[in-house]
């Protein structure tokens, strides 16, 4: 038996009570609860995320009216009484990964957004705003669920990093990049809504805790490219303050549409039987044709389903032709002549090791067996690769690539110098190593903005699994050291949302990250084993200056 005596059950009671008090008030405190924007009245869910440490989330908040076809974003014209944001509303109207039909709606202009609380309600909080990646061709600010929370799910990253992520939804495909190269169809319409949600952020991101002066855009592959593009346009002035690019840039080639009639006239046209020999009867036909027809005749077509042998690298020049174009507007000079515009913002870069590893598995397809990529293949590959140039451009190539490889080479180092070669996609008259060439750009712009330079290794999936700290949010599927992975790389890119330096802010580092000059050029290597070796210099400079010098002074092949 046990035997309470009366004083001690009433400080017992006291405490109790005042515990309960203390709690209730510190659930008023953190919740934001109705939130005022321009257009209305919103109210999101609020996430436990630990002790003292809570998330507010607000799904599907719109950012513009649902937009016309090929007509750049307008305002919302607003609602009455509260909207409730807890759900995240349909994609941009796009094709299934597979390409076999379409998905997503025309009134997709959301955005989401999840902010930190702790023991006081926040306050002026770096935002960090999302654009996703999918090759301008799909994706979506909640992209799928693997696992529990959607891809692009902020709520780890704002928690851990203490600062408000946003993501967003922009138009892909068809719908958001066909062009015409002119006034007629000028393009760029998902660059426009991209930049319609930097600016609805700044100008009410403060209802919710955020501070505008202190915004980073960030993003991987066309989500980079487009975080360049926004960089570089003229309309950016003042908008935002730093920025992120994952594996991708505007001077990445598949990042730009250089003749961009040719995927309205034959090939979109034919497909939706618009197709006229006068131009503006075929454009005024594409204006009026279905939404869904449309956007499905801006598929890919793998040339293998026609019977053609094409290396992987010229399907993905030649048939990823929805991209930005040069508009004279939004972008309205080549990307490699408007650096002086990014003089403004902190710039960080970088990309992955083994990029192009799935794209050489099918220029290269022994590359996934056991010991059986010849050397001939590697040869035939480049000659592929350089006929532009010839076939001493292939031999000088294959010279530069394999000049580590010894009198035997092992097979598993033949393998990797195609993955090589397939990463660093090469091109005339452009720089494999965009992201270098970018950040090489920003060092000659004016402005003392710092930039910052990185290479992800062993990363097995999606790097944006890690950032947006899936390893944390389904422990279960992870081990340890991709738990590390996942801390270092949003304590890096949080802090230099915070700050401009990814070294200093909220959270601790492993590596200090060096800053990226002119005249030196560090990288930083990121994994799950960081070590003061992680920092080198010059990230593989030799192969940079083969194909921006060497090859590019070759001249042309002879054509008969």
């Amino acid at each position: 038996m046990y035997v309470f005596t009366s004083s001690v059950c009433l400080y017992l009671c006291v405490f109790l009570a005042a515990v309960c008090f203390l709690t209730l008030l510190m659930i008023k405190t953190l919740i934001l609860g109705v939130v005022q924007t321009e257009a209305g009245q919103v109210e999101g869910r609020s996430y436990n995320m630990g002790l003292f440490r809570s998330i507010d989330v607000f799904k599907g908040v719109p950012f513009a009216d649902v937009p016309g076809k090929w007509e750049k974003p307008k305002p919302h014209p607003g609602w009455d009484g509260v909207l409730k944001a807890t759900k995240a509303r349909e994609r941009c109207l796009q094709v299934t990964l597979l390409q076999t039909k379409t998905q997503g709606s025309e009134d997709c202009l959301y955005l989401n957004i999840f902010v930190p609380q702790g023991r006081s309600l926040s306050s002026n909080l770096p935002v960090m705003v999302y654009l996703f990646g999918g090759a301008f061709l799909l994706g979506a600010s909640n992209d799928v669920a693997i696992l529990g929370d959607s891809l692009y799910d902020g709520k780890e990253m704002a928690d851990r990093g203490k600062v408000i992520i946003v993501t967003v939804n922009y138009r892909v495909g068809t719908l958001g990049f066909l062009s015409t190269g002119d006034d007629r169809l000028p393009g760029n319409y998902g660059l426009w809504d991209q930049h319609a949600a930097i600016s609805w952020v700044r100008r009410n991101i403060e209802a919710f805790g955020g501070n505008p002066d202190n915004i980073t855009v960030f993003g991987q592959s066309a989500g980079a490219a487009s975080v360049s593009y926004q960089m570089l346009s003229p309309y950016s002035k003042g908008l935002f303050r730093r920025a992120i690019s994952q594996c991708g840039v505007a001077l990445s080639p598949w990042a730009l549409q250089k003749n961009p009639m040719r995927m309205c006239d034959p090939q979109i046209a034919r497909k939706v039987g618009c197709w006229r020999s006068n131009e503006d009867e075929m454009i005024s036909c594409l204006k009026m044709s279905d939404p869904v027809g449309l956007t499905m005749a801006g598929k890919i077509e793998h040339p293998a389903a026609a019977g053609e042998r094409w290396v992987y690298f010229r399907v993905v020049m030649d048939l990823l032709e929805l991209a930005p174009v040069v508009d004279g507007d939004f972008i309205p000079d080549d990307p490699s002549r408007l650096f002086h515009n990014a003089g403004q913002f902190d710039y960080m870069a970088g990309v992955n090791s083994m990029d192009g590893h799935i794209f050489a598995g099918v220029d290269v397809p022994s590359i996934n067996q056991r010991n059986a990529t010849k050397i001939e293949q590697v040869k035939g590959f480049l000659t592929r690769l350089t006929k532009e140039k010839g076939t001493a451009a292939a031999d000088s190539a294959f010279d530069v690539y394999s000049a580590h490889w010894g009198s035997y080479p092992d097979p598993a180092v033949v393998k990797k110098t195609v993955a090589d070669i397939e990463t660093e996609l090469p091109v005339p008259g452009s720089d494999p190593d965009r992201p270098t060439a970018a950040r090489r750009q920003h060092q000659r712009r004016p402005g003392p903005s710092p930039t910052c330079s990185t290479l992800k290794t062993r990363i097995p999936g999606f790097p944006s699994w890690y950032l947006f700290g899936k390893p944390f949010s389904t422990p279960l599927v992870y081990f340890s050291r991709h738990r590390d992975l996942a801390g270092y790389m949003i304590a890096y890119w949080t802090n230099f949302a915070r700050t401009g330096n990814p070294n200093s802010g909220e959270s601790r580092v492993p590596v200090p990250w060096p800053e990226f000059t002119k005249y030196h050029r560090p990288y930083l290597t990121i994994n799950s084993k960081m070590t003061k070796s992680s920092v080198s210099y010059d990230l593989r400079s030799d192969y940079v200056n083969y194909w921006t010098q060497t090859y590019s002074r070759l001249p042309a092949a002879r054509t008969h």
